[in-house]
């Protein structure tokens, strides 16, 4: 899916929201347990009672992968049953993949050739040859980690070096390697007032936001720092929605998570 594809979905639809994908059998209702695929059913039918009131869907690869086999299956098929289904919602792997070229250039294979994600989150610790392999792929996109919602992001990224935090440096330096159609950045929600330095260094990229719901960020400040006129933002929701309830009603609940959400995002347009 390429840019402006992207920005007609946000802007026909009015949300920017993208649902988390994060299964965790032990959270599963349980008469999912019974079939198969657990993981697939479950993932099926969050995902269609959200669909309507999301953008995109955001696959986490350590809650597949935690499953061995079987749950690389279920990525497998989940992935496929949203581009079979609901072809113009934009998918992300949530795998922050980041290594020397050839790895990189092998990773980026497996996300976007094999299992057709539009996007991967990107580490970008190892420098410009842990991103730049993920770039060369049409209409596809590498989303960079920037400023992360996490307690521990306080560790490396936002020390100040040289009188510039160091988030920043990456940003800027990312910012260089590819372009607002084929490169995103992660900006948690959690630190939302940052993103105004942030739009000061790229203020045409979009911002993949995780941390709003279970992690306490704020959409109204989220929108207050990083909008901008194509909406610029996604923002990713995952078990405020996915795990609104664990009985049978599980779907229903997503649902009307996600209809809340997505009716706070209408005032911005």
């Amino acid at each position: 899916m390429n840019r402006t594809q992207l920005i007609e979905q946000i802007k026909t639809k009015k949300t920017f929201l993208c649902v988390g994908l994060d299964p965790d059998v032990d959270k599963m209702p349980e008469h999912l347990l019974d079939y198969k695929f657990p993981i697939y059913e479950f993932n099926r039918a969050i995902i269609d009672a959200t669909a309507h009131y999301c953008v995109g869907f955001k696959p986490n690869n350590a809650f597949y992968e935690a499953y061995g086999l079987t749950g690389i299956e279920a990525l497998e098929k989940t992935i496929h049953y949203i581009k079979v289904n609901y072809p113009n919602h934009f998918v992300i792997a949530d795998a922050k993949r980041g290594d020397i070229g050839n790895t990189s250039t092998m990773y980026a294979k497996a996300f976007f050739n094999r299992l057709h994600a539009d996007a991967i989150t990107v580490a970008p610790y190892m420098g410009s040859d842990s991103v730049k392999p993920f770039l060369q792929f049409e209409n596809k996109w590498a989303i960079v980690l920037g400023l992360t919602s996490n307690e521990g992001s306080a560790d490396f990224q936002q020390q100040n070096i040289n009188g510039k935090d160091f988030y920043l440096n990456v940003i800027e330096t990312c910012a260089k390697w590819g372009t607002p159609d084929n490169m995103m950045f992660v900006a948690g929600a959690t630190k939302a007032q940052m993103f105004e330095e942030i739009r000061k260094i790229i203020p045409n990229h979009f911002l993949l936001v995780p941390g709003v719901g279970a992690q306490g960020g704020s959409l109204q400040e989220v929108c207050k720092y990083g909008l901008t006129k194509d909406i610029g933002l996604l923002v990713n929701s995952s078990r405020a929605i996915i795990y609104a309830s664990n009985g049978k009603d599980f779907a229903e609940k997503a649902a009307e998570e996600a209809k809340k959400m997505a009716e706070e995002m209408k005032q911005f347009f």
